[in-house]
């Protein structure tokens, strides 16, 4: 704070770069000719105090991390411009480059990279939109515990020479009777192990449905995610997670901006007028895209029974 009112004779700041931790926070403040007027760590709860000393519009460019959303809010409640940018875009303008990295070499970079007119900013999350995302990231972790649950059963079945056939539900139609066979190798110290796992395995299903159940109104209400579940290949959990990842499809003037946005583009390797494409970036959503992915899949795997165009 003190840095910035004794700045004050040379300029006012008008841009920010801020890095981001878990408990210090770097910021490197410079003026309209560049020059630095802060560069130092703060403490996570004085960090807000520190920027209302910033004059109203200044541009506060954040780097990408857990928190990022959130602190983009505080500060544009506070009258500030505050941007996010993807890390990929900040680290070519590191001074020292990739051997120089620290919290105060990175904030430097992150105003750097902020002063470009072509930088692409990542638009900010509202709380409704990152309360959904809640729900979705849930889902796949649950989704996950499941798999795992299943795979535990079947391991332990396994041992006492109790095979069945991969579908989950042909295993849990039989599970039940496998536990009460007393004609099976099975002791009772080995049924109870699996009867715990058989609850948990139904606990998970009723943290599943759960998500789904909030994904579901989440698709009646809103008409974003209603428009978005109109396309092929688009269901409920895909078009909410598409609604809660990306909030407004308008920021892309066309189809092929969202695909390079959520790393469908190939990459490029090109020199000399002659081309070289890769495998796809990869970059932005990685459960948005394989959401996206299965449904063009699955699209074209039911085209033979389409007689659109």
């Amino acid at each position: 704070m003190e840095q910035i009112t004794r700045s004050a004779a040379r300029g006012e700041a008008v841009r920010v770069g801020v890095d981001l931790a878990k408990r210090v926070i770097q910021v490197h403040a410079v003026d309209a000719q560049g020059k630095v007027l802060a560069s130092r760590a703060l403490a996570r709860d004085k960090f807000l105090a520190w920027c209302a000393q910033l004059p109203a519009g200044c541009l506060v460019a954040i780097e990408t991390s857990s928190s990022a959303h959130h602190w983009a809010r505080k500060l544009r409640a506070l009258g500030l411009d505050a941007r996010i940018i993807a890390a990929q875009l900040v680290s070519p303008y590191r001074r020292e480059g990739a051997s120089g990295k620290n919290d105060a070499n990175d904030a430097a970079a992150i105003c750097e990279a902020a002063s470009r007119p072509q930088m692409h900013f990542v638009p900010v999350k509202s709380i409704e939109q990152q309360s959904m995302l809640c729900v979705h990231r849930l889902r796949e972790g649950v989704k996950a515990d499941r798999t795992a649950c299943i795979n535990r059963i079947r391991g332990l079945l396994a041992e006492f020479g109790l095979v069945f056939a991969q579908s989950p539900r042909a295993l849990e139609s039989v599970l039940s009777d496998v536990l009460e066979d007393a004609s099976n190798e099975m002791n009772t110290l080995a049924r109870l192990a699996l009867q715990r796992l058989q609850a948990q395995w139904r606990e998970i299903d009723a943290h599943l449905q759960w998500c789904d159940e909030r994904i579901a109104a989440h698709a009646k209400d809103n008409a974003a995610v209603k428009t978005a579940a109109t396309l092929m290949g688009i269901g409920p959990v895909t078009a909410s997670a598409s609604v809660a990842a990306v909030g407004d499809f308008k920021q892309f003037r066309h189809g092929a901006q969202f695909g390079a946005w959520i790393g469908l583009t190939p990459r490029q390797h090109s020199s000399g007028g002659k081309n070289s494409l890769g495998g796809i970036t990869k970059r932005g959503d990685t459960y948005l895209r394989s959401l996206l992915i299965q449904g063009a899949k699955s699209a074209v795997m039911m085209a033979h029974m389409r007689s659109d165009p």
